[in-house]
């Protein structure tokens, strides 16, 4: 299912960015989307995910209150709101999708829809 991502973009500390996710089928229940982000010269690591089975979200400990991922009634969708953004969320941000509910922390071999990725830069 190819995912679509929009929103990246240049910004300074402390400001707001919002990134869009979506999926281009549905289906039914819809899907437990994810973030995920890398930055250059680093792996690939878990930022937040909105479970399919219950709306149970998943944040790591780096963004927790600042970053709010949601979804569409349909859960073809799952927007990343960022708050208070710092230098060290410079990154690529990918959207990933699971037509499964995950029942444990999200790990990257859960999803296995993933977007091209989008740029955040964070300036300071």
């Amino acid at each position: 299912v190819p995912l679509v991502e929009s929103g990246g973009g240049l910004v300074q500390a402390g400001g707001s960015l919002r990134l869009s996710c979506e999926a281009s089928a549905r289906t039914f229940g819809g899907y437990t989307m994810a973030w995920f982000r890398q930055a250059p010269g680093k792996e690939r690591e878990f930022v937040g995910a909105i479970n399919r089975r219950d709306g149970r979200t998943y944040y790591a400990a780096s963004v927790r209150g600042r970053f709010t991922i949601s979804r569409d009634k349909f859960g073809t969708t799952a927007p990343l709101q960022m708050n208070g953004l710092k230098p060290e969320d410079t990154a690529v941000y990918y959207c990933a999708a699971t037509i499964g509910a995950i029942a444990r922390w999200p790990q990257e071999s859960d999803f296995g829809y993933w977007g091209q990725g989008t740029q955040v830069t964070v300036c300071s």
